[in-house]
């Protein structure tokens, strides 16, 4: 993602420094997505213990599991208030400050109560991290190195969860369910002290009036002042001279504005919709219901992890050779044949090791299907087609529809299971696969290389949302 005002015009010189502070900026702020991760990984190794030691019934172990989503919801609800008020740093060390602070009330845990409240404030940090990173990233990175490092936080969330997979396969052994929740708190102190070394956004800086602030840190983070000066001017003429807007007030009074923000959410709905968090939370309970021991589900759910953190290294290099359409599109398909697969061998009640084996692998096909791009590449685009003016309070709207769609998910799959069967379930996500590829046929764009000032340009000018891009 892109810088606003990244230089557009043909024979600009781009901006030499990026590589460098940009880069490691970008970098450390993607580590975000590690913490995101870890917490979904961890939890799926360690809710068949907490459950056993708390007697938590199957309704109260959804609720284990949800009660981040609701966080989530909140915490994006706020972000864009606290991060417009504060600055990017500011909340992103904020929310590892309560990812800390959850994971210590979650590993001394003496009641299921207590459980809830560390995982409803992870939730909440979850939810600000997920709408800051992508954010801040897009804030400080220009050209290809937009879609790469943002693809990162995408990566590095499957890196977490492989590392919450693999830490609980180790400790499952001993059921030791309170190291691996607490397991966390050493990275969110890690990236808390990470944080005092991050530079400001210069859009922030420039929307809060604070240009020479704005021009000193572009300055740093590209290496090169004129590239510099002609990227602030691009801010400054995004922001135009008008007086500041509120985010309800654009949606109310700009139609562009309205179809930025519908299309952010219409994007995160459905990537809940694949059901690739039915598969990361409960992939152990799956798994033990297919016949796989309580051992052989943790171990082979770590390869669950191995396969998402692996295809989401590839994405890397895919999101930007590719374009974002292809790789969605291609991405939906397959998760839609994995899991037409796997409802036919749920739906059938298939027997034996081959039918065991064959459930595995079209999971595994499913998950290597969004880490190539329905995982990576929604979250770029959402924070690509937000024009400036309004890009807090359209990023959070879409972070909020996430999380809200993900709590929905995950808080009733299950009860549906158990209502409507595991093959029929299955069925249903593949159905809603089919749906996310035919959206990004007719509405989503193509901004791969595409400056951020460019797209908001197109946007204004009323293209339809599949030609606001290249």
């Amino acid at each position: 993602m892109s810088a606003v005002g990244t230089p557009s015009t043909p024979g600009t010189p781009a901006p030499t420094g990026q590589g460098g502070r940009a880069g490691r900026a970008a970098l450390t702020t993607a580590c975000a997505g590690l913490l995101v991760g870890l917490d979904t990984g961890l939890i799926a190794e360690a809710l068949g213990f907490i459950g056993r030691d708390f007697h938590a019934t199957a309704r109260m172990q959804e609720w284990i599991v949800s009660v981040l989503m609701v966080g989530a919801l909140l915490g994006s609800l706020g972000a864009g208030v606290f991060s417009r008020r504060f600055g990017r740093r500011m909340a992103l060390g904020a929310a590892t400050l309560l990812i800390g602070v959850g994971a210590l009330l979650c590993a001394t845990a003496a009641m299921i109560g207590q459980i809830l409240l560390g995982r409803f404030l992870i939730g909440v940090a979850i939810g600000i991290c997920t709408f800051t990173a992508p954010l801040y990233i897009s804030e400080l990175t220009t050209g290809r190195m937009r879609g790469t490092m943002v693809t990162t936080f995408s990566m590095l969330q499957s890196a977490g969860i492989l590392l919450g997979y693999l830490a609980g396969g180790i400790l499952s052994g001993g059921g030791h369910w309170r190291l691996m929740v607490g397991l966390p708190f050493v990275p969110a102190v890690l990236l808390f002290a990470g944080c005092a070394f991050l530079p400001s956004s210069p859009s922030w800086l420039a929307a809060r009036g604070r240009f020479e602030e704005a021009r000193a840190v572009l300055r740093t983070l590209r290496g090169d002042e004129a590239a510099a000066d002609h990227e602030l001017a691009g801010i400054q003429a995004e922001l135009g001279t008008s007086k500041p807007v509120g985010g309800f007030m654009l949606l109310r009074t700009r139609p562009y504005f309205r179809r930025s923000v519908a299309l952010g959410v219409g994007l995160q709905i459905m990537q809940q919709l694949t059901g690739i968090n039915v598969v990361m939370y409960y992939a152990p309970k799956i798994l033990e219901n297919a016949h796989f021991g309580t051992s052989a589900a943790a171990w082979a759910t770590v390869m669950v992890g191995v396969v998402n953190a692996v295809v989401g290294v590839g994405a890397i290099f895919m999101v930007s050779r590719w374009g974002r359409r292809p790789l969605l599109v291609t991405s939906c398909v397959i998760m839609a044949c994995a899991l037409a697969a796997a409802a036919v061998i749920e739906g059938l009640h298939l027997q034996g090791m081959g039918a065991v084996v064959s459930l595995m692998v079209a999971l595994l096909v499913f998950v290597a299907g969004f880490g190539m791009g329905a995982g990576p590449l929604v979250w770029t685009l959402c924070s690509e087609i937000q024009p400036i003016e309004g890009r807090d309070f359209g990023v959070g709207c879409s972070t909020l529809a996430n999380w809200g769609m993900d709590w929905a998910v995950s808080n009733t799959f299950l009860s549906i299971v158990a209502v409507a069967g595991a093959g029929w379930t299955f069925a249903g996500f593949s159905v809603m696969n089919v749906v996310f590829m035919l959206f990004t046929l007719l509405v989503v764009p193509e901004t791969r290389d595409v400056p951020l000032d460019v797209i908001e340009a197109h946007l204004e000018a009323g293209r339809p949302l599949r030609r606001i891009g290249r």
